[in-house]
């Protein structure tokens, strides 16, 4: 179950838990924020991609009526576009850390897509 650490502003949660939710939750989307060679060579399949360093001038671009699940290597990157996505305004409540990664997820052989593809 996602579990939020007291003063932060976003809910921590596993790859098993975010394919759960994008399983079961239609207002549910991953927004990967690697960089463009680690999600051309392989990111989770209907990902959104906006690399981290592009969060705040690009934020507009994120569904105002979804989860957002933030994810990338390790966590770390995702849980900064957690805390930037907050400062500029977006609901907390709507906020993940996948944080065991793009990766672990593709070692799980949930669905991914590689290169340009969705």
């Amino acid at each position: 179950m996602p579990s939020r650490q007291p003063g932060e502003a976003y809910y921590r949660m596993s790859v098993d838990e975010a394919k759960e939710m994008l399983d079961t939750d239609q207002n549910a989307v991953i927004v990967d924020v690697r960089n463009s060679d680690e999600y051309h060579s392989g990111h989770v399949t209907g990902a959104i991609w906006i690399p981290v360093d592009e969060i705040l001038t690009r934020v507009h671009e994120l569904p105002d009526d979804k989860r957002l699940l933030f994810i990338c290597a390790a966590g770390a990157r995702s849980g900064l576009a957690c805390e930037m996505a907050a400062a500029m305004g977006l609901d907390t409540e709507r906020l993940y850390n996948v944080e065991d990664g793009t990766p672990t997820w593709i070692e799980k052989n949930y669905p991914t897509s590689n290169g340009s593809n969705p």
